[in-house]
């Protein structure tokens, strides 16, 4: 009976190991996509991260969302993940499709200690004229502790951004009191204006938030704007150009070589290898709906009406609480 089992476990590895390559799709050791590394590295699972990385993984191999290691793991402040990356060759200074880097994710997180440590290893605090910037970042989402960090640093306090908006600006936007504080304090300069000539008091006054337009202006500045018919400081909505062709279809997946992989089934499931076949119905459910993806937006797609449009806004200066508002299609070819 002993040498049955022995022959039995013997006859099953050599099965296994001379599987095709296919196999490797729904083994344990297969390299991650986009999807399952971001969720993993967001969910700091830092032992995934090493075999991954060990396999071949490129320490710049962007998520899905976020994008590389590094900056998920600067967005969660998990420092062991990021030494992990950086250990393996990643770039601290690397952008995402966004024009973001790990330090600017840390920022806008309040992930001080990520901040600190990412700038002892050669992080950019200004990323050259006209761009976003950490401290932006930092400003945006109210962490006036981080901002003042970023300043003592030698973040420019008055950086412009690829519209011209300062991080002072910014905090306003967002009504971050404390930080639109904080930068008054280490001397950010109210008065400067973006490409749109609106400063912080007219953002201030637009948003409705009074307490930091006192803030942002001198009592004279504060009782000139706020002498203006409350019609001027709508909350404002830029027009963008409007899409005049549909948007790219998705980009079609890679090879899923489903067929390689049915073949593989088959064999495992002539073997009586019942769960490693359950294993791999997974991945091959996985892979058909990756195929059927593009023809399912280009579907959608179809349905939206694609012509240019623009959004109108209707007010009476005696009544400016009274607006109305109707999105306005110009007559796509053929249509009256």
């Amino acid at each position: 009976m002993r040498a049955f089992i022995l022959a039995t476990i013997l006859g099953t590895a050599l099965a296994l190991f001379a599987l095709p390559a296919a196999a490797q799709f729904w083994r344990p050791s297969a390299l991650p996509d986009a999807a399952e590394f971001g969720a993993r590295i967001e969910q700091g699972d830092l032992a995934q991260a090493k075999a991954w990385l060990e396999r071949g993984l490129s320490p710049e191999f962007l998520g899905d969302r976020i994008g590389t290691g590094l900056m998920i793991a600067a967005w969660q402040g998990n420092l062991p993940m990021m030494e992990l990356f950086v250990a393996r060759g990643a770039d601290v200074n690397r952008s995402n499709a966004l024009g973001e880097d790990a330090l600017m994710h840390a920022s806008l997180r309040g992930q001080r200690e990520a901040a600190k440590w990412l700038l002892e290893r050669g992080a950019k605090l200004d990323r050259g004229p006209r761009r976003w910037s950490a401290l932006h970042y930092a400003a945006f989402s109210g962490h006036a502790e981080v901002a003042q960090f970023l300043v003592s640093r030698g973040a420019d306090l008055n950086a412009r951004s690829t519209n011209g908006s300062t991080p002072l600006m910014m905090a306003v936007y967002e009504g971050h009191e404390a930080a639109v504080r904080q930068l008054l304090q280490l001397g950010a300069d109210p008065g400067l204006k973006n490409d749109y000539d609106e400063g912080a008091m007219a953002w201030a006054f637009k948003h409705e938030r009074l307490a930091i337009a006192r803030l942002v202006g001198s009592a004279q500045e504060f009782a000139a704007a706020a002498s203006r018919p409350k019609a001027d400081w709508a909350a404002f909505i830029r027009s963008l150009p409007a899409r005049t062709e549909p948007p790219p279809p998705p980009a079609p997946p890679p090879p899923d070589q489903i067929e390689e992989l049915l073949a593989v089934r088959a064999s495992l499931e002539k073997r009586g290898l019942n769960q490693q076949v359950r294993t791999l119905d997974k991945r091959i459910a996985y892979l058909r709906a990756r195929r059927a993806r593009p023809a399912i937006e280009a579907k959608r797609a179809a349905l939206v009406d694609k012509r240019p449009a623009v959004l109108e806004i209707s007010a009476e200066r005696k009544a400016p609480g009274k607006q109305s508002t109707r999105l306005v299609r110009e007559p796509a070819a053929g249509m009256p």
